[in-house]
């Protein structure tokens, strides 16, 4: 048995809403606080700072008078999000990673619930101090019960919920074919037997409709509410472009594992090869190593 995470919309009621927003805020607190302390221990004390200690430093500050909103939301994900920075840290000194950095209020906002502090019954899922279950649209059925559920909230105001499932790996019928892929722009990528895939160019799409958009945030007030709209539509623009690229990238990688025993492609490096002035965007927007990662876990 390996494990899965199923994504799915949902539509929170106003009164979950505001709990969530104040979960991000205070998961983004608590983040954003132990970071600050753990960096300047060590540029003043030259101490490293480890995970059981920094849960220590949440259980101080929770009882700080100024900072009673803490305990407002559920313990769980403020303990879990220091759980991922410890996990950032461990990947930052073995070299696999930069050093972590502050959490952003704009950016995308998630909180970590573990079986404590959700049930699912029915196929309704409700969450610590919520009354109400969750109004998700279901796409399709979990193949088990949930380990841990990961709420969040992207740029652009939606809201999704993460599910962590036990699943059994499909087994593909062995076919005796085998698929080479060459990646360009012109075509996304052209195919040993000479099958040419094309280019979507997702961005070029929607580049006219985009630049009005960002004109107009370009000339909105700051700390403004409408330049918080302006900002907002931006946002879904480049949500739209990236779930189209998204949605096209799994249909081509699932098409080629249906259809092949193997599959090779060349190996790019695309951190590279994206700060070339004049082509960085379109590479960018091409996605190739999004679908060689698709690929090899398709595939696997």
């Amino acid at each position: 048995m390996t494990k899965r995470a199923y994504k799915f919309r949902f539509y929170p009621t106003p009164e979950q809403a505001d709990l969530l927003v104040r979960t991000f805020g205070c998961v983004r607190f608590v983040y954003n606080s132990v970071l600050r302390w753990r960096t300047d221990t060590f540029f003043k004390e030259q101490q490293k700072i480890g995970y059981t200690q920094a849960s220590a430093r949440l259980t101080a500050i929770k009882k700080e008078p100024d900072l009673a909103f803490l305990n407002e939301v559920s313990c769980v994900p403020l303990q879990q999000c220091l759980r991922h920075q410890q996990a950032a840290f461990k990947n930052f000194f073995e070299g696999r990673a930069k050093y972590p950095a502050l959490k952003k209020k704009r950016h995308r906002q998630s909180a970590e619930f573990t079986t404590s502090a959700f049930k699912y019954r029915d196929g309704q899922l409700f969450l610590a101090k919520c009354a109400e279950p969750l109004a998700i649209r279901w796409s399709r059925a979990l193949p088990s019960d949930l380990s841990t559920v990961t709420v969040s909230r992207d740029a652009a105001g939606r809201y999704f919920v993460s599910c962590l499932c036990e699943f059994n790996t499909e087994t593909l019928p062995v076919t005796p074919k085998m698929m080479g892929l060459d990646l360009g722009l012109k075509d996304l990528f052209v195919t040993s037997e000479g099958e040419r895939i094309g280019n979507p160019r997702h961005t070029a799409k929607y580049a006219a409709k985009l630049a009005l958009a960002q004109r107009r945030l370009s000339k909105k007030t700051l700390g403004s509410a409408n330049r918080a709209k302006a900002r907002k539509k931006v946002a879904r623009i480049h949500a739209k472009i990236a779930d189209c690229r998204m949605d096209s990238l799994h249909k081509l990688s699932r098409r080629l594992i249906n259809e092949n025993q193997v599959v090779c492609t060349e190996s790019l490096a695309v951190k590279n090869l994206i700060r070339n002035p004049t082509l960085s965007k379109a590479i960018a927007d091409a996605g190739w190593g999004e679908l060689t990662r698709q690929l090899a876990y398709k595939g696997a």
